[in-house]
């Protein structure tokens, strides 16, 4: 319905203001519209009179009134309210309705007027009230704060004992600026005049019928008060639009003189309707003045101290003993005047003298200022919390300006936020944008360029305060707007803002997400780190380094719980904050110990391979710090330990693992290699029969080759034998063979093991080998092949070995020579072979062409020869040791076991 009765208005108002479609409250004969100004987006109050109004009140007398005396009548209302609009104009005072947009006739005939934004008139909040106590009958008076905390709504509908007290101070400030300055008298005190802006600031309006008192003599633009008109109520008309007889004074009605004082009277009833229950007048007139002047005529109907002042509910002291009895009195000389009113012991408390003194605050100096902000937070909690979200806490912000009093202001700030119930909202939605455009504003313009210093101690004030600010703060709203003053303080060149920054990461990265954390903050910390040269700074930096890599204190310094785990992932961790650990150059015990902490973190994080190749030698590094005493030593100690034995267990497994896949397929080419092997035991050991000896130095024709096993445990099959032939092979015909070869132990060597012989095998052509001692020997040559079994000699004994542990014989073996071999392969020696390296005798393979297979089997070699004469001259083997001479020349000389056997 408002909605489309406000097309019908044209005027400059609705072209440069955006209206609410709904009036949100109703003042006398004007309907309150929310509004906002286009340009700016300021807030105001469109109020807006309807001349139909008047119509619909007089529509039941329409046949009784001239039409022309009808619109004279109403003429007067419209110019007693342009009146009322126009004297805000001319009326400049804090305690006067602000004028946003002087008053305009609509194009309907109504009237539009804007000014500061306002909730409700007192009569509304009084009327509401009344309204809550019907409901809630037997609860006693219920306090606004106690309504807020229910509701969580600022427009509440209680009014507390300590807005009455600043109200009416407001009021009598009011009144004292039109009585003294403008030389008027209200004439129309109630409460429908009086306004309750955002702020919970009491304002006067209602200026209709106020004019200058009798005995002025100061020039005045606004006419005199007609009281022969005005105290005649008009049955055509609303009663809002006409005098309020219950709060009228009986200057006026039964004195008809007009002064101050008057509206002194009218005051002293608006208290009485504060305190009384339903809250009115105590004086009931109808409108009529026969009523009031009948009222009047008993003292008993009369408000006064014997009869409580007609009042239902107790009064406070002071108003009953001090005020009310100098107010509501019949002469006007015993009252007392505004100035009068306003030092009254009623206001005389620490409260109300904290509330004048903010209202003071910008006429303040410096000195005054800065000792009422260090005091304030003191009494806080003693203020209503409805005054301090509605007057304290604006009036704060509005200090904001004076970056001098920036760090004192914002302690009560965040003093007052806390206390409310409904902090997180104020301090979202009012305190936030406030401290956003303050810390992002550009510095002066004569430090252009430059830092503003002056902010800095309200920077720390802020960082004090940043677990309440994270609690009650939502996720984009704290990235947007409080993670770049963090950022702020952690570039501040004072120590003690930058060492606050990085003490509140703890608090900070639960409520922000992980791009955020290592692309926005991360590198100002790791810059502040590695640039600072403070030694406090040093170990905050690796304290936060810390917090980022996983540290968890249960409790942070701000008392919030910070997240779990790491917050930084495992490529940060070993790319970009390992090397500033590593970068540290100074040996202080406690920037060390502080990065035994960061190392523990990574220690969690980082592969197995990192830390033995990374982090490992960093910690020893830093263990060894000449500053550290005894327990940092072992604290480092223990930790070195810790991933040593982590880097152990990981190794470890992994090998498990590795032996574990490769098993199967290792133990199926060892059995294929194993199956070509008839002369060995089942642990892969190779056997060599007993030397018969009496039968080798006799010489006798088919004595058996010595044969001799040895066995050795600790070398499975595969790493004597290789899996291929052909390497072999090639290796093999590489070299020029001799005609004869013998093997004779090495003479060089100092130490010769013990070998243990096993039980020959009873296979008649089982492959040989000749035992050796193998200790030391630094290079092998290729094995070389033997051509002639005719011309091989026999085994020699070594004489000259002092080291060589005696060889236990074993029992003789027969074998039978092939005439038909011509290369005979010498097996080299297998003791010791952890130590040295040597070419395994390749396995049995029809890929070899050069032996016969009666003559070389399974790689052995065929030792002597079939008619038992001795081989021929020997060379050098192919291990470089030259052999005993046991040879016989061209000529037929006999040498050696020939000589010797020639002598038996």
């Amino acid at each position: 319905m408002f909605s489309s009765a406000l097309k019908s208005f044209s005027s400059n108002i609705t072209a440069n203001y955006t209206i609410a479609p709904s009036p949100s409250s109703v003042a006398g004969a004007w309907k309150v519209f929310d509004g906002k100004k286009k340009s700016t987006g300021k807030a105001v109050s469109i109020f807006v009179f309807d001349r139909k109004s008047l119509e619909h009140q007089g529509g039941g007398l329409e046949s009784r009134s001239s039409a022309s005396s009808k619109r004279k009548l109403h003429d007067e209302v419209v110019e007693r309210l342009k009146k009322e609009a126009s004297s805000l104009a001319r009326l400049r005072h804090p305690n006067i309705l602000e004028l946003a947009e002087p008053v305009e006739d609509t194009s309907n005939g109504g009237l539009m007027f804007a000014t500061e934004p306002v909730t409700a008139t007192l009569a509304r909040l009084l009327a509401e009230e009344d309204n809550d106590h019907s409901m809630r009958s037997n609860r006693g008076r219920v306090s606004h704060d106690t309504a807020e905390e229910a509701d969580g709504d600022t427009k509440t509908v209680t009014i507390d004992e300590l807005e009455i007290q600043k109200g009416l101070l407001q009021v009598a400030k009011g009144l004292e600026f039109l009585h003294e300055s403008a030389s008027l008298v209200h004439g129309n005190l109630t409460p429908d005049a009086i306004y309750i802006n955002q702020k919970s600031d009491w304002k006067i309006s209602g200026l209709g019928f106020s004019g200058p008192p009798d005995a002025s003599t100061s020039p005045s633009n606004t006419p005199p008060i007609a009281l022969s008109e005005v105290l005649y109520h008009d049955h055509r008309l609303p009663r809002n639009v006409q005098l309020n007889l219950d709060y009228t004074s009986p200057d006026f009605v039964l004195d008809t003189n007009i002064s101050s004082s008057a509206d002194m009277f009218s005051l002293g009833l608006v208290i009485l309707a504060l305190y009384n229950s339903p809250h009115e007048s105590p004086l009931h007139t109808g409108g009529n003045i026969a009523t009031y002047k009948k009222i009047f005529s008993s003292s008993s109907n009369i408000p006064a101290a014997s009869n409580n002042f007609l009042c239902k509910k107790p009064l406070p002291r002071q108003l009953l003993a001090d005020v009310l009895p100098r107010l509501i009195t019949r002469r006007p000389a015993q009252r007392m005047n505004s100035r009068d009113f306003q030092q009254c012991s009623f206001f005389d408390n620490i409260l109300m003298s904290t509330i004048q003194f903010l209202d003071s605050l910008p006429a303040k100096n410096p000195n005054e200022k800065s000792r009422f902000m260090q005091g304030l937070p003191r009494v806080l909690e003693q203020f209503p919390k409805s005054v301090l979200h509605k007057k304290v806490l604006p009036a704060l912000l509005e200090e904001t300006k004076d970056h001098e009093l920036l760090a004192l202001v914002l302690t009560n700030v965040f003093k007052v936020v806390e206390i409310l119930p409904s902090g997180k909202r104020t301090f979202t939605d009012t305190v936030l944008p406030q401290l956003r455009d303050i810390f992002h504003s550009p510095p002066p313009k004569a430090s252009s360029g430059d830092r503003d210093m002056s902010k800095e101690p309200a920077l720390i004030v802020f960082l004090d305060k940043i677990g309440f600010i994270a609690e009650n703060c939502p996720g984009k709203s704290f990235r947007d707007d409080v993670l770049p003053i963090i950022q702020l303080g952690l570039q501040s060149p004072t120590h003690s803002v930058v060492d606050k920054s990085l003490t509140c990461l703890s608090s900070i990265l639960g409520i922000l997400d992980f791009s955020t954390i290592k692309n926005d903050l991360f590198p100002i910390v790791s810059n502040v780190f590695t640039k600072t040269s403070s030694l406090s700074i040093k170990v905050r930096g690796l304290e936060a380094l810390g917090i980022l890599c996983g540290r968890n204190p249960a409790i942070s310094s701000t008392g919030t719980k910070t997240p779990n785990g790491a917050i930084l992932d495992k490529y940060t961790v070993q790319e970009k904050v390992v090397p500033l650990l590593k970068g540290i150059k100074t040996k202080e015990p406690a920037v060390i110990m502080a990065a035994l902490t960061v190392f523990k973190e990574v220690g969690k994080i980082a592969d197995v391979d990192f830390l033995a190749m990374n982090i490992l030698p960093t910690l020893w590094s830093f263990s060894l710090g000449p500053l550290l005493n005894l327990e940092q030593f072992q604290a480092y100690m223990t930790l070195i330990k810790t991933m040593s034995l982590k880097i152990e267990q990981e190794q470890s497994r992994k090998l498990r693992d590795l032996a574990s896949n490769s098993t199967n397929s290792f133990e199926t080419v060892q059995s294929k290699n194993l199956m070509s092997m008839p002369s060995t035991d089942p642990l892969g050991s190779l056997s060599v029969g007993e030397v018969d000896f009496e039968r080798l130095v006799l010489g006798k024709s088919g004595a058996s080759q010595p044969q001799a096993q040895w066995s050795n445990t600790g070398h499975n099959a595969s790493s004597i034998w290789p899996d291929s032939t052909n390497s072999m092979s090639s290796v093999f015909h590489s070299q020029q063979a001799p005609a004869s070869r013998a093997i004779t132990p090495d003479h060089a060597l100092s130490s010769f093991a013990t070998l243990q012989p096993s039980s020959p095998p009873s296979s008649a052509g089982s492959t040989h080998f000749t035992p050796h001692a193998w200790n030391g020997v630094q290079s092998i040559q290729h094995l070389q092949p033997v051509h002639s079994m005719q011309s091989m000699q026999p085994l020699q004994p070594m004489h000259s070995m002092q080291s060589m542990q005696p060889m236990q014989p074993m029992q003789p073996r027969v074998v039978q020579p092939t005439n038909s071999a011509s290369n005979i392969w010498i097996n080299p020696p297998i003791s010791n072979l952890g130590s040295t390296s040597w070419i395994s005798p390749p396995p049995t393979s029809t890929s070899i062409a050069w032996g016969s297979s009666q003559a070389v089997q399974n790689g052995f070699t065929n030792l002597g020869s079939s008619n038992g004469k001795p081989a021929s001259a020997m060379r050098t083997n192919s291990f470089g040791i030259s052999p005993s001479p046991s040879t016989t020349d061209q000529g037929g000389t006999k040498t050696g076991l020939d000589k010797y056997e020639s002598l038996i």
